[in-house]
């Protein structure tokens, strides 16, 4: 196995099929302790800009730019480097969101990014 990488809500239960856990949102999710995050590493560069997320506001009728807009912020995001040598180290990395709509959440972008990246 080279590496898997997943994505789920910061709200779920987290495993230990999670491997190490990065949350990859900007803001710290409401109502969530550190505890029960059982975050790793947070890293809040790789999450949209403000801009960004404002501009998107989980519409799902903006989605496609959102995620060709977003796409063009990882490129030149200096972070991906950093996170892509992590996930080759850990094999097994989760990518933790707080968003409630799971069909347009960042994270799925940057998941399909990093795949796209690590091979």
């Amino acid at each position: 196995m080279k590496f898997k990488i997943n994505i789920k809500r910061v709200y779920e239960i987290p495993t230990e099929k999670d491997g190490y856990r990065i949350l990859v949102d900007r803001l710290w999710p409401r109502g969530v302790s550190k505890e029960k995050a059982k975050v790793d590493l947070w890293e809040k560069k790789i999450a949209p800009t403000s801009a960004l997320r404002r501009w998107f506001s989980h519409d799902p009728l903006l989605w496609h730019d959102f995620k060709m807009k977003y796409q063009t912020e990882l490129k030149n995001n200096k972070c991906i480097t950093e996170i892509i040598s992590l996930i080759k180290l850990k094999k097994i990395v989760t990518l933790v969101y707080a968003a409630k709509d799971k069909e347009h959440t960042h994270a799925i972008v940057l998941k399909l990014f990093l795949e796209n990246h690590c091979l």
